[in-house]
């Protein structure tokens, strides 16, 4: 009996797709789910004969695991609890997306641990778990109405060339699945990007859609320095902290970034496009730094969201940030390690901004002294 098939661009009700698809995964059946790189075959994770059906209908050789499709970041820990700062970061940054992350699940809480035996030998052969939050809504809408994670892999036969419509879907694999939903071409038109993370490490096991480039920017730590406008306090912590960080990692403060640190800077209350004010790039000239090409910006959510320490000058630009954001809260600390507000110096004398200046580089210091960045730190 040949699947059956959804146009998704004619569906009239979406919540009806997406219920059809979780009732077809929760009776045991194998789904064809359109996502952002390549069609995908899915099952209920917590299902092992759906699973086991799956890797039937790929031909999948024994001993290569199979990725799990879950909702978040904040539910990858439920899977790794000991995923470290560096797999929480391109976690952040990269999904929902085309990167699948192999992290460690050894950790006895681990929720691979609830999974069916079988199941975890096929996800999780050698303690090591592939996890992605694909970036389509539909199959996005579906694992929200699941009690787990899905069974992920490609919508094609094990060493064949990978779907990216429903009508090679169809034609690969079409008697082994129950549903397929059609959302024409994939965006990208392949695989994800598969890296794996062990400690501060990471290697690239499969280059798909994200070059190995991009994964080392998105690798980086990055560094966000929040004011009110974005014209003085902020935009100096930005310059001098980008001095200090130069000076430990002996590298020029425009090599930062192939060292794996950037640093930004952003306003609560900031417009985009205006400039430092006069007294704070003169009050830069005397390090020597120059701020006079500093444009402001508004502090938004990927800044937050990508921000893996965020320091404020005061005590309520932070609690303002952790309203907004409250998942931002254990990365967000005011700049003074004390918790002292750095006073805006805004309509004051020159002298004003100086001991401003001279404050916010104190606490810098105290800061990256806590980070301890050095050259050995660079990703591999």
């Amino acid at each position: 009996m040949p699947p059956m098939v959804i146009d998704l661009s004619r569906a009239e009700d979406w919540r009806d797709v997406v219920h059809r698809a979780v009732q077809v995964l929760a009776e045991g059946g194998v789904v064809a789910f359109p996502t952002e790189t390549v069609y995908g075959l899915a099952a209920s994770a917590l299902d092992e004969s759906a699973v086991e059906r799956l890797l039937a209908t790929k031909r999948r050789a024994a001993g290569q695991p199979v990725a799990l499709a879950i909702r978040s970041v904040e539910e990858a820990r439920d899977y790794a609890p000991d995923m470290s700062p560096l797999a929480l970061r391109l976690a952040r940054r990269g999904w929902p997306g085309p990167i699948t992350l192999v992290v460690d699940d050894s950790h006895p809480e681990s929720l691979v641990r609830q999974l069916p035996a079988k199941v975890q030998q096929w996800v999780s052969p050698r303690n090591m778990v592939g996890l992605r939050v694909p970036g389509h809504p539909a199959i996005l809408d579906v694992l929200q109405m699941l009690a787990g994670p899905l069974a992920l892999s490609s919508a094609n036969r094990s060493g064949k060339p990978d779907a990216v419509t429903a009508e090679e879907v169809l034609e690969a694999v079409g008697e082994g699945v129950d549903l397929v939903l059609d959302d024409g071409p994939c965006r990208f038109g392949q695989p994800s990007s598969v890296v794996r993370v062990e400690g501060d490490r990471f290697e690239l096991l499969r280059e798909g859609v994200v070059p190995e480039k991009t994964v080392r920017r998105l690798a980086s730590v990055m560094i966000l320095l929040v004011c009110t406008g974005n014209t003085c306090r902020s935009p100096m912590a930005e310059i001098l902290c980008r001095q200090l960080l130069a000076e430990r990692l002996g590298v020029e403060p425009a090599a930062l970034e192939e060292h794996g640190w950037i640093v930004m800077s952003a306003g609560i209350a900031a417009m985009a496009g205006g400039r430092a004010s006069p007294e704070a790039v003169e009050a830069m000239d005397e390090f020597p730094l120059d701020l006079s090409g500093h444009e402001t910006q508004p502090l938004t959510e990927p800044l937050v969201r990508n921000a893996d320490f965020i320091y404020t000058m005061t005590r309520s630009h932070r609690e303002a940030i952790v309203a907004e954001w409250p998942g931002a809260a254990e990365r967000t600390f005011q700049l003074s390690p004390e918790g002292s507000d750095v006073s805006d110096p805004i309509g004051g004398p020159l002298e004003q901004y100086r001991a401003c200046a001279a404050e916010i580089r104190r606490h810098l210091e105290a800061r990256l002294e806590q980070l301890k960045p050095c050259p050995e730190e660079r990703p591999e």
